[in-house]
This record gives C-alpha cells, sequence and structure tokens, in this order.
C-alpha cells in the first residue's frame, strides 16, 4: 500500500509533464524566447535580439561605472555606437546566414541595415577621435574589424568561436565604456573588462544549448529515473526552460546593476 500514493504521484506528476509539454511547445517552436511572429515590424523588433542587446550595452555602462568619473556624453555615445554595431548590425549580419530568426526580412534589407548602422558606429567613434581624444582610435579600430570578423566569418571562422564572443562582445564593450571616460588604463578597468568576458562565456553556455533546441531539435526523447523511483519525462520545453530562466534572469539583473552603478557614480 505505502506505494500507491507514489505511483498516483508519478503519473500525476507526467500527466502534468505531458500537460506543460503540450502547452509549452508553441513557445520551444519559436527560433528565440523572444521572437515575435514573423512579419513586417516584429522583424525587426526580433532582429535586434533585446534582451542580448540590452545585457552587451550593460557592458558598456559598467564599464564606464569603473572609471573615476562618468562623463555622461561620452557614455550615451559609446552606448548608441554598440547598439548600431552589435544590436544592428552584427545581427542584421547574423541572420543573413539562413534565417536563423525566421524574419522574412529580405537579403538587401538586412545587407542595407548592417552596411548603414556599421557606419553610423564607426563615424560616432571617428567623432570621438576628434572631440575626446585620438587615443580612442585603436578602440574605434577594433571596432571596425571584430564585427566582419566574428559575423562574417573571415579567416574561415577563425574569429567565429565563444573566446571570441566572449572578447568581442564582452570585455571590448566594458572595456570601452571605461576608457572613453577614464582615457587611461587601471586595473578597475580590465578587471571589469575581465568580468564581462567571463559572463559572456557564461551566457554562451546557457544560450547554445537553447539554440539548438529550438532551432536543430526536431524530437527529444528520453528519461530521467530519479533515486527515489521517480521518472521524469524529457521534452524540449523541459530542457530548455531552466536554461531559458536564467539567461532571462542575467539580462535583466545586468541592466539593473549598470543602471544602478551609474546613477550613484559621480
Amino acid at each position: 500500500m505505502a506505494s500507491a500514493p507514489r505511483e498516483f504521484a508519478k503519473d500525476a506528476g507526467a500527466s502534468a509533464g505531458a500537460s506543460f509539454a503540450k502547452d509549452a511547445g508553441a513557445l520551444v517552436d519559436r527560433p528565440a524566447f523572444y521572437a515575435l511572429r514573423s512579419g513586417g515590424w516584429r522583424d525587426l523588433v526580433t532582429l535586434l535580439h533585446p534582451p542580448y542587446t540590452a545585457w552587451h550595452l550593460s557592458y558598456v555602462a559598467l564599464g564606464a561605472a569603473a572609471a573615476p568619473h562618468i562623463y555622461a556624453n561620452r557614455l550615451a555615445a559609446a552606448l548608441g555606437a554598440f547598439f548600431l554595431a552589435v544590436g544592428i548590425s552584427a545581427h542584421a549580419l547574423d541572420e543573413l546566414h539562413g534565417h536563423p530568426l525566421g524574419t522574412k526580412l529580405t537579403r538587401s534589407t538586412l545587407i542595407a541595415l548592417a552596411i548603414v548602422a556599421f557606419a553610423g558606429a564607426i563615424g560616432i567613434g571617428i567623432a570621438g577621435i576628434i572631440v575626446v581624444s585620438p587615443l580612442l582610435a585603436p578602440l574605434v579600430l577594433a571596432g571596425g574589424l571584430l564585427v566582419p570578423a566574428y559575423n562574417l566569418e573571415l579567416a574561415g571562422g577563425r574569429f567565429h568561436t565563444d573566446t571570441w564572443f566572449a572578447l568581442a562582445w564582452g570585455a571590448f564593450p566594458a572595456f570601452t565604456g571605461y576608457f572613453v571616460n577614464s582615457l587611461t588604463i587601471r586595473p578597475a578597468g580590465l578587471l571589469v573588462a575581465a568580468a564581462c568576458w567571463l559572463l559572456s562565456v557564461a551566457q554562451r553556455q546557457l544560450s547554445t544549448p537553447v539554440r539548438r533546441l529550438r532551432r536543430n531539435t526536431t524530437d527529444v526523447t528520453g528519461q530521467q529515473r530519479l533515486r527515489d523511483g521517480s521518472v521524469i519525462e524529457l521534452t524540449s520545453a523541459g530542457l530548455s526552460s531552466p536554461l531559458e530562466g536564467a539567461l532571462k534572469a542575467l539580462w535583466i539583473a545586468l541592466v539593473l546593476l549598470a543602471a544602478g552603478l551609474v546613477a550613484v557614480h559621480p
């Protein structure tokens, strides 16, 4: 008789799990948890990868917060440049490779978005060299090389790796946010850049299996058997949910952290 409640719980859990998987199926079918229904203006919003763009822009602000003083105009310009370079140009180039987000944006539209946004980002950088300091030139040059090298998979894809992702979209934005406000290199800026590099490594470890589940997986089968004898049916929804839950919490936390540190900074 002792096993009856457990068997009932197992049956109820299996039923609930099946119901959840059925209800969540439509979510897993989307190419990303933030992807909108394809077509029209929604494609432009999806193309921005809003959570990830906000995530990487927060690195710029975190870097600025490590500087002795924040210059509002410099921070705004750096945020604008990275929004154009990463949020629009890099993501438009990504979408050129087989439309992984499932948008209906044409090839010519994506190329135009990539070029115009990239030119705008470089233009902001050149203005910074003229108005703020020539010391910004290496950063502008580095940014001008990183976007095409990573997103166009130049040099046989040598730059399109997790390591380069963390350097290009984690450490580099943070260091740039720091340097444009300090114009010098000190341990604080390097430490924040290193932290953002590691955060990007963590992001990649979470997002890669989720992308694989959403975009490349046709079926998930199997069971997870626990020590108490209960069984959890493996589903794409069940596997992706904790990973995406962590990604959602992290991007919001980083944006709030960056905003808070900038708000209290002199």
